[in-house]
């Protein structure tokens, strides 16, 4: 018997069913694929939504489940770098719905739809890294400009 099998069968029948919806109907500019080897673990790419500053850029994350699921989030962070004022330099991110806003009721799905979305709406007034959000602030386009250097530099999918 494979490990991923044995693997298999301690997940909740809710994680199976998400993981399949995941890999069958993935949404538009995210891929979420779990790790053979522990099938809490996914490896996960979101695009730079288009008219942001990260358009072009592809980048990945890390998304996983803990033993808690769905009581309580996933733990998800970025791996590529991004100037973005709601994520600090370690990949942590600042969003509502993985913190005090979390809800059985949301899925994978839902929080990466709002990470992409967080992608789109950066807010400086919530932020996690005080520099970026301070930039931000100050010189919005300056701010801006910077993040897509990064986006070029870190996320080009090179």
């Amino acid at each position: 018997m494979s490990s991923a099998a044995t693997a298999n069968t301690n997940l909740p029948r809710r994680i199976i069913k998400e993981t399949q919806r995941l890999l069958s109907e993935p949404a538009p500019g995210i891929s979420a694929s779990p790790s053979e080897e522990n099938l809490r673990y996914f490896n996960v790419m979101i695009l730079g939504p288009s008219q942001s500053p990260y358009e072009g850029g592809v980048f990945k994350l890390e998304l996983f489940l803990p033993e808690e699921y769905p009581m309580a989030a996933p733990k998800v962070r970025f791996l590529t770098k991004i100037y973005h004022p709601n994520i600090d330099k370690l990949g942590r991110i600042c969003l509502d719905i993985l913190k005090d806003k979390w809800s059985p009721a949301l899925q994978i799905r839902t929080v990466l739809l709002s990470i992409q979305a967080l992608l789109s709406a950066p807010n400086p007034d919530d932020p996690l890294a005080e520099n970026v959000a301070k930039h931000w602030k100050t010189n919005e386009v300056e701010a801006v400009d910077t993040a897509k250097q990064w986006t070029r530099l870190y996320a080009s999918g090179a």
